[in-house]
């Protein structure tokens, strides 16, 4: 029998014993996050394992040429270059000289592009201003094992932060916080702590997703000393009864608050019905097992274990009983 991987991760509301999470693990700042940067750019030296001739590549060696100052009369080809995209991530408060991690991956019909190197790149952002500078030689991991995307490399540090992206962050005197995982409990407990630790009315949900934040007088021009403090406020955040299902890999995550309602399941030779006045729990004749009222989604599922139930029986069982009402909670395939 394929073997069932079950993860249940204990995410329970206010009334549980989950351990508080960092404010700094739950919330992002406005105007603090990374912004990709990209460019087009050429990959040399490679053994013969380039793009064979293709009308991008030969134009961008003319142009290249013409640049070096030579003046070539006839059609540029090699199979030693490579046209490439190359990829990065420019960070929050990125300053001159700093240096970036790139990611480039071939655009052309090149076979690999191990032991090219790249030519000087420039990587603009989404306003079309050259924010960085890439060049260096690839690095294609796993090649004694055999790479099986030797048409994607990196080069570590191997781009230079040429142009900063202007913020005033210190002289904020409010300041925007967004749940990664919206969800208005969360919101309002946030809100809650941050004025009890504050001492003050600072902070203000909006939505399940924003809880705006007046800068205390006393962190005016100090804003960054202000976020080290409250990015450690610890929160209990709470989370929808949701079920994730992997049917690829029979994987299934499920929260610690989804029950099931009396019901009666019948799928192949077995029987559950769990009873809605408390009867008998036990083993029963002919393959029914009966569970009290409330019963937990971890207990049907150790039932069911119990029986044997292969994953995908287990995910249909799951998806029937949404549809019937009697899960409650979520149930989200990907």
């Amino acid at each position: 029998m394929k073997q069932m991987f079950l993860i249940f991760s204990l995410l329970f509301s206010s009334a549980s014993f989950s351990s508080p999470s960092r404010l700094k693990d739950l919330v992002t700042v406005k105007g603090v996050r990374e912004n990709p940067i990209l460019g087009y750019g050429l990959v040399i030296g490679l053994n013969g394992s380039g793009d064979a001739g293709g009308e991008i590549t030969n134009t961008s060696l003319k142009k290249m040429f013409e640049k070096l100052g030579l003046n070539p009369k006839t059609e540029i080809t090699s199979k030693n270059v490579a046209a490439v995209v190359v990829t990065a991530k420019l960070p929050a408060f990125a300053r001159v000289g700093q240096k970036l991690d790139l990611v480039i991956s071939s655009i052309g019909d090149a076979s690999s592009l191990a032991g090219g190197t790249l030519l000087v790149t420039p990587l603009k952002g989404g306003d079309g201003n050259i924010y960085a500078v890439a060049a260096g030689p690839m690095s294609i991991g796993g090649l004694k094992k055999g790479a099986k995307f030797a048409t994607t490399g990196t080069i570590p540090s191997g781009a230079t932060v040429e142009r900063e992206v202007l913020t005033e962050f210190e002289k904020k005197n409010s300041l925007r916080l967004s749940l990664n995982n919206p969800d208005f409990t969360t919101a309002a407990r946030i809100e809650k702590v941050i004025n009890e630790e504050l001492g003050g009315k600072f902070a203000a949900a909006k939505d399940s997703t924003t809880i705006d934040l007046v800068v205390p007088a006393q962190y005016e021009r100090n804003v960054v000393q202000l976020m080290a403090i409250i990015e450690n406020f610890r929160v209990n955040p709470d989370t929808a009864a949701k079920i994730v299902i992997n049917e690829r890999t029979g994987t299934i995550v499920a929260g610690g608050d989804v029950t099931v309602s009396p019901v009666a399941i019948s799928h192949s030779d077995l029987t559950i019905e769990v009873k809605g006045d408390g009867g008998d729990k036990g083993a029963k004749p002919n393959s029914i097992y009966y569970m009290d009222k409330g019963t937990t989604l971890n207990e049907l599922v150790k039932s069911l274990n119990a029986f044997g139930v292969a994953p995908e029986d287990l995910i249909s069982i799951f998806q029937t009983l949404k549809k019937d009402g009697a899960l409650v909670g979520d149930i989200e395939v990907i």
